[in-house]
């Protein structure tokens, strides 16, 4: 691929810019409101996402820089499927929103492994891998559970921090 010349050359270069610099800019915004107070460790809450809209800020400003000054360089060739594989999307979405929508009543841990279970099926799908036996569903339920329940241990047992559970003794 062939690096762009002129701003003129890389429009849609500039307007990605543009959108990571208005991102940073409204997480700024928001990480006002946090309290400032140091807090367990010394610092306060909003101390990660004045980091994260600081990070932004710079990959924003310096890939407004690039397309003002020849393009995004060395990129590859695109991958995959002329037109979006819709059916993927469609389980991903639905893996999602069953996540946002059962994780208070079945717990962190199952949610999460059903989003993954899904979107598992839906990213499969894009690469034109169909299988849906049995033993493919039950190996990515195991495979979601051995990712959500240490997280969900992590979280509630080390970290001292609530997630949704089944159980009041914060093991599941």
């Amino acid at each position: 691929m062939t690096a762009h010349t002129s701003p003129a050359a890389s429009p849609f270069q500039t307007v990605i810019g543009v959108g990571v610099v208005f991102l940073a800019l409204g997480l700024a915004t928001g990480a006002l409101s946090i309290s400032s107070e140091a807090g367990y460790g010394g610092v306060g809450p909003n101390f990660l996402p004045w980091v994260v809209a600081l990070a932004l800020l710079l990959c924003g400003g310096f890939m407004l820089w690039e397309s003002y000054t020849g393009g995004f360089r060395a990129l590859d060739e695109p991958t995959g499927a002329a037109k979006a594989y819709w059916p993927g999307f469609v389980w991903v979405s639905v893996g999602l929103l069953a996540n946002a929508a059962l994780i208070t009543t079945i717990g962190f841990i199952f949610s999460c492994t059903l989003c993954f279970v899904l979107a598992v099926q839906g990213l499969r799908g894009a690469q034109g891998d169909m299988d849906r036996r049995p033993v493919m569903w039950f190996k990515d339920i195991l495979i979601g559970l051995a990712i959500s329940a240490p997280v969900y241990w992590t979280f509630t047992k080390f970290l001292a921090i609530n997630l949704p559970g089944i159980t009041g003794t914060g093991w599941l």
